[in-house]
C-alpha cells in the first residue's frame, strides 16, 4: 500500500463546523481517483453531531432547545447513524482507503482495518473488545470497549471509489456528561417512547481511554500513537487546495441545507 497522506484539521472553529464532512467526502473521492490511502483527524467544540433519524424525534424541536440550553452546538451530518458528542477530549479519525484495497464481499473489512490499526498502538494492550453496547450512545456492531464500557464508535461512508472508515475515540474529558448531554436530548425528543427505536443511553455505559488506561492520555499521544504505526506524509498545508474545489463548497452549502431545519426549530422556539 503507498504511504498514507495525513490531513490534520485540528480542533475547528464555531464558524466551520460542516468543513470535516465536505472535506470527508471530497477526501474518500480523491482518495479512490489516486489509489491513495489518507488519515484525516479532526475536532470541533462541543457540539452534538446528529444523524439523519434524530430529526424525526417526535418532539425534535424541544429536544433540540434542551440541548442548546446546555452550551452544545447541534449539527446535522450528512451519514446515517445516530447522535454523537465532538469536544476537546474527543478525536475523530478517518482511514481513507480506495475501494480495491478492501475485499468487496465483505464491508466488515473495512471497519476491521480500523480496529486493528488502532490495536497495533499501546491501546491494543488495554484489551479492546468490538461489539455492539446498546445502551450507549450511537450503538453499533462495531463498538470498541473496555471492561464493557465503550470508548469509540466507527463507521463507514463510501464515495465514488473510495471509502471512509471513520471512528470517534473517547479520549479523555467528562464522558458522564457527553452521555447526559444526548440522553437528554432523546428524553425530551421521545418523552414516554424513550428508549423506543432509538437508545435508552446510560452515560455509565461509556468511558474515555484515559480513564480506562494506566497512564496519561491525551488527543497528541493518540495522535502519535497512530501514526507511528502507518507511514504517512503530513500534507495538512495543501489543505486549501481542497477547499477551493467546487466539489467541496458544494458538499458545504448541502451541509448548509441540510441544517436549516435546525436553525428554523430554534428561531421558532
Amino acid at each position: 500500500m503507498k504511504e498514507a497522506l495525513l490531513f490534520d484539521q485540528g480542533m475547528l472553529p464555531e464558524n466551520d463546523l460542516f468543513s470535516p464532512f465536505a472535506l470527508t467526502d471530497v477526501l474518500t473521492a480523491f482518495s479512490g481517483e489516486q489509489e491513495q490511502p489518507i488519515i484525516h483527524f479532526w475536532q470541533l467544540p462541543q457540539t452534538l453531531i446528529l444523524g439523519m433519524k434524530d430529526s424525526r424525534v417526535t418532539y425534535f424541536d424541544q429536544a433540540l432547545k434542551t440541548v442548546q440550553k446546555e452550551n452544545y452546538h447541534l449539527l446535522l451530518r450528512n451519514a446515517g447513524g445516530l447522535g454523537v458528542i465532538s469536544d476537546a477530549g474527543i478525536l475523530n479519525v478517518s482511514l481513507i482507503l480506495p475501494k480495491n484495497t478492501i475485499s468487496a464481499l465483505s464491508i466488515d473489512d473495512g471497519y476491521q482495518a480500523m480496529v486493528d490499526w488502532l490495536e497495533q498502538t499501546r491501546f491494543g494492550q488495554l484489551k479492546l473488545t468490538v461489539g455492539e453496547i446498546t445502551d450507549s450512545y450511537c450503538p453499533g456492531k462495531y463498538d470498541l470497549s473496555i471492561n464493557g464500557k465503550k470508548i469509540a464508535g466507527i463507521a463507514q461512508r463510501r464515495v465514488k471509489d473510495g471509502v471512509a472508515i471513520m471512528m470517534y475515540l473517547s479520549v479523555n474529558g467528562e464522558q458522564n456528561l457527553r452521555g447526559n448531554i444526548v440522553r437528554s436530548y432523546y428524553q425530551s425528543g421521545l418523552e414516554e417512547q424513550f428508549g423506543i427505536d432509538y437508545p435508552p443511553v446510560n452515560p455509565a455505559s461509556m468511558t474515555t481511554l484515559h480513564d480506562a488506561a494506566a497512564f496519561d492520555v491525551t488527543i497528541d499521544s493518540v495522535k502519535n500513537e497512530l501514526l507511528q504505526t502507518l507511514p504517512h506524509q503530513d500534507q495538512t498545508s495543501f489543505l486549501p487546495n481542497f477547499q477551493q474545489l467546487d466539489d467541496y463548497q458544494r458538499r458545504i452549502q448541502n451541509m448548509y441545507q441540510r441544517n436549516s431545519i435546525i436553525q428554523e426549530a430554534l428561531n421558532d422556539l
